[in-house]
């Protein structure tokens, strides 16, 4: 096999700071919009920050309307929703504020009015066709309200398709938004609950990422057949290690005390910088198990979310099988597992003497702390759900294609057995 000698790297413009979101009437005014959506969910717009930016937008000239109907944990019902609100009228510009579930969902508003097909047409390959956009999309502007998914970074949107009971995505770099407009004032009022599970997505990227099969063992591609996810690069590296310092002084803190502005601050600078790691490297193992974790949930409620209906919060469905997905992935490289879980947390690595078991021993200790949910079994799976959640896993091959190794339907049955409880 002829290997790759080439990866491909990208990013948006990227504003960031304290009243960053105060400039985007400014930024979508150079760019020549005359009107935007504005484009949340009702729980952010409770908070006043969706109104706020819209009188920011307004002011600089330009026609804007909010949309507050976004699903959390969208679906594919719910994309379908927000797409017909967005088609009612010609909108030059699209502006998501929210979490990951709003800025996918603007991704998807953008993609589908830009160019209109049945969403399995985009969803990527073996669920979906995998369908690249056939044009540019409209500029869309991302404004994380969270410090988790990195949405504002990558060219990525995630959806469950409630009918095959699995999450799936959509993956092309023109889903990228145009600008990242980064506030960290816009955390200030999640719950603890949330700034921990927005947190472990946070983790989870970046784990994935650095220890994502390098982008030089895979086979040599054709430049119109490179895709989002080309594997660990030395750019991603950067971001990565980064990421993972400042998760390390900050994340404890912020759930501590979510009106710490400090830790808060470092919290969206370390989501921005993992999503602009994993946004090219990819995710694996963790990110694959988590879409059945997510898309087959039966009763779970948990605190800090909305209580309408069951749903495991994404970035609680990534973390319930991280440690045994590392202790998996370790002996592809045992050195990066390791500086990963000293860059995280020297003290608790340098006290497990087994190596491979420094990372998983560092993010149960960080899990217990915070809150996080005890494996799969505290969120309502069994042994016997065990077959179904690997079919599951099985279907994101474009995940799992990053993986460091082969992963086979045994390992995953292995990794969800020792995830029914991490501790």
């Amino acid at each position: 096999m002829v290997t790759e000698s080439v990866f491909t790297w990208g990013a948006p413009p990227l504003k960031f700071g304290p009243g960053a979101a105060e400039e985007i009437g400014f930024e979508l005014a150079q760019l020549g919009v005359r009107s935007a959506l504005v484009v949340t969910d009702t729980g952010v717009a409770a908070t006043g920050f969706p109104a706020r930016v819209a009188s920011a937008i307004e002011s600089a000239g330009v026609t804007v309307a909010v949309y507050d109907g976004v699903r959390v944990e969208p679906t594919d019902v719910s994309f379908a929703q927000a797409v017909s609100f967005a088609a009612q009228q010609d909108w030059q510009a699209f502006v998501a504020v929210g979490g990951g579930s709003v800025i996918d969902t603007a991704k998807a508003m953008n993609l589908m009015t830009s160019h209109p097909a049945d969403v399995l047409d985009y969803v990527n390959k073996p669920i979906g066709k995998g369908m690249a956009p056939p044009g540019p999309l409209k500029p869309l502007i991302a404004v994380p309200t969270t410090a988790g998914t990195g949405a504002e970074s990558t060219p990525v949107c995630v959806l469950d398709l409630l009918s095959l009971h699995v999450k799936a995505g959509i993956s092309h770099p023109r889903l990228r938004p145009s600008l990242a407009v980064v506030d960290p004032l816009a955390t200030l009022s999640m719950p603890p609950e949330v700034t921990a599970a927005s947190g472990m997505d946070v983790l989870c990227h970046a784990l994935e990422s650095y220890t994502a099969r390098p982008y030089d063992t895979f086979a040599k591609k054709k430049a119109e057949e490179r895709v989002p996810y080309c594997g660990s690069n030395p750019i991603s590296d950067v971001w990565t290690e980064k990421t993972l310092s400042l998760l390390s002084k900050a994340f404890r803190r912020s759930v501590l005390n979510g009106n710490d502005l400090k830790a808060r601050t470092d919290m969206m600078l370390a989501a921005t910088m993992a999503g602009m790691g994993f946004g090219n490297a990819g995710v694996h193992i963790p990110h694959a198990c988590a879409y059945p974790i997510a898309g087959r949930v039966r009763d779970y409620r948990p605190a800090g979310y909305p209580q309408d209906e069951p749903m495991v919060p994404h970035g609680q469905s990534v973390s319930l099988t991280a440690p045994a997905a590392f202790r998996f992935t370790f002996p592809t490289d045992p050195e990066r597992h390791v500086h990963a879980a000293r860059l995280l947390d020297a003290a608790t690595a340098d006290a497990e003497p087994n190596p491979r078991e420094k990372l998983p021993a560092v993010l149960t200790a960080l899990m217990r702390d915070i809150g996080i949910p005890n494996g799969i079994g505290a969120v309502g799976y069994t042994e016997q759900d065990i077959p179904a959640l690997v079919d599951g896993t099985l279907k994101q091959q474009r995940l799992l294609n990053v993986a460091p190794r082969q992963v086979t339907g045994d390992a995953i049955c292995e990794i969800f057995q020792e995830s029914l409880s991490n501790w």
